[in-house]
């Protein structure tokens, strides 16, 4: 019925209201087509209960304010669907850096650690760089990682890549600049 978080479905379709849908965000459920689906009590593709899945969301970081505004509101959008922990870090200028980010999981309890780097493709830094500040495996892009005095499997997802939710906001970007 869904796989993974990508599954869920627009609010917009729904005949929930904005105030009704962030009730049932709060509360540990997300919208998938009509249905209403409980995440505390969902199993991820990794057989773990989503709560116990952190969320490392990663930026590139800057010295202009931007890329940090950007990336804490997206993190704040995966906090409202997400039941586990959500964090944030950098790659450099900005702060936390990653392993302050891997570390501000400590005591949390996690089971895995979800790095999501917020990069369109490949490149140096998402093959190498991050793999490398988050202690895992280039190749694999996973390890263990001590983390508060606990061994933590720490996941490096993909990047973003090619997606129609992507090039629709791009089309929208494209009719916004023409207004």
């Amino acid at each position: 019925m869904y796989r993974d978080i990508q599954n869920i479905a627009l609010i917009s379709y729904l005949s929930l209201d904005s105030y009704d849908a962030g009730v049932l965000f709060r509360k540990g459920f997300i919208i998938y087509g009509s249905m209403v689906v409980n995440t505390l009590q969902r199993k991820g593709n990794i057989g773990v209960l989503m709560k116990d899945v952190g969320i490392l969301v990663l930026g590139h970081g800057s010295s202009l304010p931007y890329n940090r505004e950007l990336v804490e509101a997206l993190a704040e959008m995966i906090r409202k669907i997400h039941p586990g922990p959500v964090r944030t870090a950098y790659l450099n200028m900005d702060h936390p850096q990653i392993r302050e980010g891997l570390e501000s999981f400590a005591g949390l309890e996690v089971k895995r650690i979800v790095a999501l780097p917020l990069f369109l493709a490949h490149g140096v830094h998402t093959r190498e760089d991050i793999p490398r500040e988050l202690g895992v495996d280039r190749q694999s892009r996973r390890g263990m990682v001590r983390i508060g005095g606990e061994e933590v499997e720490v996941v490096c997802a993909e990047p973003l890549g090619a997606d129609e939710c992507i090039a629709t906001l791009a089309y929208r970007r494209a009719e916004e600049a023409l207004r």
